[in-house]
Order: C-alpha cells, then sequence, then structure tokens
C-alpha cells in the first residue's frame, strides 16, 4: 500500500472534508489492494491502475477497475502520487477531464517524493483550496474549475519526452524519454542467427522488440509488459517504425501470470526494483518465466554486474553463459 495514504485520508479523519457519500461516485489513481475506506466512504468507488499486479489484486479484491479512466462527471477523485512527475500530470489532467465542475479533488505524495514541488507547481496554475503536511507527506486540494483552460491542460497531458531515434516512450515507464544504456547493449549483443517465434520480457515501449524487428528475419514478436502506457508507446512504435513486424501485444505480470505460448528467443532487460531497494528476486521470477521457451530455446537478457543471476541460469538451463560485460551492466544466456 502507498505510503501515502494515510496523509491523502487526513483530511477526511480530521473533517476538514467531508466524505463522498451515497449516491455519489468517485475515482482513485494508484490504489492497490487492502484500501481501506474512511468509515462514513460511501460513495461508489471506480480504481484506476495501469500496473498488472496491482491492478489483478484490485479486481480479485472485488474492485470496480480499469486501467485507463472511463466514464464521465465523477463526484471527486483520489490520487496517490509517486515518484514520477510527468505521471502525477497524466493522473491529474485525468481527473480534471473526468470529475464534474465543482468536484473535489484530492492528491497526496511523500515529501521525499517531490509532493512539495508538485503541490508548488500545480498552483501556479490551478487554484488550490487547501493542503496540510502529515505523516511525512503533502496532501493539497482544489474544485475542478467550471472551465479548464486549454493551457493547463497542455502542460498536464504533454506526452513523455521522445527519444533521439523518434520514439516514443511513457510517463511513469522505464527508461522515460531515453534509450536504456543495458538494453542498447543486450540489442548490440545479440547474434546473427536469431529467428522464429520471438518474445520480449518487460518490453517497456518496445526498444528491444524494434531492434529485433529491424534487424533478424522474425516470424512473429510477442511483447509482455505489466505497465498499461508503456505498452501502449510500444504499440506505437512497433506500428510506425516496423509496420511489417507480425506482433502481438500483452499486458501481463510476468511474475504472476502464466505464459500460454512457447518461443525460440527470448530477450529481456528484467525490472529488478519496485521501491529505492533491489529485489533481485524480481528478476530471479523473470528467469523462471523463460520456462516459455520451446526446447533447444535461448534467452538473452541484460542486467546490472551486481545482480546474482548466474545460479538461477545454471539451475534452469542446460547451457548458459556470458556473452559480454562492460563497466555497469553484463549480458547473460542460456539454452533450455
Amino acid at each position: 500500500m502507498n505510503e501515502a495514504l494515510p496523509t491523502l485520508l487526513f483530511p477526511f479523519e480530521r473533517g476538514i472534508l467531508e466524505l463522498p457519500g451515497n449516491g455519489e461516485r468517485a475515482l482513485f489513481f494508484g490504489g492497490s489492494a487492502g484500501f481501506p475506506p474512511p468509515e462514513g466512504f460511501t460513495a461508489t468507488l471506480h480504481m484506476v491502475q495501469d500496473f498488472r499486479p496491482d491492478f489483478l489484486a484490485l479486481q480479485r479484491a472485488g474492485y470496480s477497475v480499469t486501467p485507463q479512466v472511463e466514464g464521465e462527471a465523477y463526484d471527486a477523485a483520489l490520487l496517490l502520487l509517486g515518484r514520477h512527475r510527468r505521471e502525477n500530470e497524466v493522473r491529474l489532467a485525468a481527473a480534471l477531464e473526468r470529475v464534474r465542475p465543482a468536484g473535489l479533488i484530492l492528491a497526496a505524495g511523500a515529501k521525499q517524493d517531490g509532493a512539495s514541488s508538485f503541490r508548488n507547481r500545480i498552483a501556479e496554475s490551478l487554484p488550490l483550496e487547501g493542503h496540510l503536511s502529515k505523516y511525512h507527506g503533502v496532501v493539497f486540494w482544489l474544485r475542478r474549475p467550471p472551465a479548464l483552460e486549454e493551457g493547463t491542460l497542455a502542460i498536464l497531458t504533454a506526452p513523455a519526452e521522445a527519444t533521439v531515434d523518434g520514439y516514443q516512450t511513457a510517463a511513469g515507464g522505464f527508461s522515460e524519454g531515453a534509450v536504456d544504456a543495458g538494453s542498447r547493449l543486450l540489442a548490440d549483443s545479440l547474434p546473427p542467427d536469431i529467428s522464429g517465434d520471438i518474445a520480449d520480457f518487460a518490453a517497456g515501449w518496445g526498444y528491444l522488440s524494434l531492434r529485433v524487428a529491424e534487424c533478424f528475419p522474425v516470424s512473429s514478436l510477442d511483447l509482455y509488459e505489466a505497465h498499461f502506457p508503456s505498452l501502449e508507446m510500444a504499440r506505437r512504435n512497433l506500428a510506425s517504425h516496423a509496420p511489417g513486424a507480425n506482433c502481438r501485444f500483452f499486458w501481463h505480470d510476468l511474475l504472476g501470470e502464466s505464459v500460454a505460448h512457447r518461443y525460440d528467443v527470448i530477450v529481456m532487460n528484467p525490472p529488478f526494483h519496485r521501491s529505492r531497494a533491489a529485489e533481485p528476486d524480481m528478476g530471479r521470477g523473470m528467469i523462471e518465466a523463460a520456462a516459455a521457451l520451446k526446447p533447444g530455446g535461448r534467452l538473452f537478457l541484460v542486467a546490472n554486474r551486481g545482480l546474482p543471476y548466474e545460479e538461477e541460469m545454471q539451475r534452469l538451463f542446460t547451457q548458459h553463459g556470458e556473452i559480454c560485460r562492460d563497466e555497469t551492466y553484463k549480458v547473460l544466456c542460456g539454452t533450455k
């Protein structure tokens, strides 16, 4: 559960703001399963969650949840802010567009994640009704103006920065605005005999898939990604830069959902953290997911040099080794 949740709920608990009640509808951006609505919160709650593991957990818990906003004229919107400014801006813009005029918009985030700066930035273009600091976080709120200034929405909804190659990236996603150096090293190190049915695990906005589609005779190319906006950018990038590629796109939690298809080659730059601390078990789980290879199929992955993946590779593959490394990354391979 987001550490800013107590800060978000504080104005309700202290009676500073009136809780959304019976017959009202509220949006909640960024929530996860286990959210305890404050006592007296009786509004119909619709969750917006674009990260697949949290989406599935909310779905299992019985919440109404979608990866993107659906519907209009909500009475309120609650936003849990994260560390990515552009992602926070996109969510706030969606709240402004979907909440009725004079509807409440409440947002909170941790101070260490830049919530104070975000509040100040928003206050430059929108009139805030109030703000508080509590539980190492910042909460602020406003009422949706009767008319929205086009300039304000344009600032909040500006697309994430494109790479120098012209690839579109996703706000809040991995490697926003630039090609990741590890992914580039992996793409540059792939052997020339790659062909057949290929999968890109943790595909992000599609850089590795683009390189594979451009350089190799691919029969099919499947992209798996847990961050919905990144997957949508991958879809656009492949359509623009590799229109002839036979691609499928899966919004998928590789650590929690099985893979139905089998592949000749899997490429991946696996994630290894969800918070500030490294979590090598995430990468190990992604390597486990490479059981989706056909017999004799090959896995190629890039990782930070210090991450301990070699033992997992030895356990799962009949042949394994290191292709190359630089001062930061290593490229590993395994044959099933």
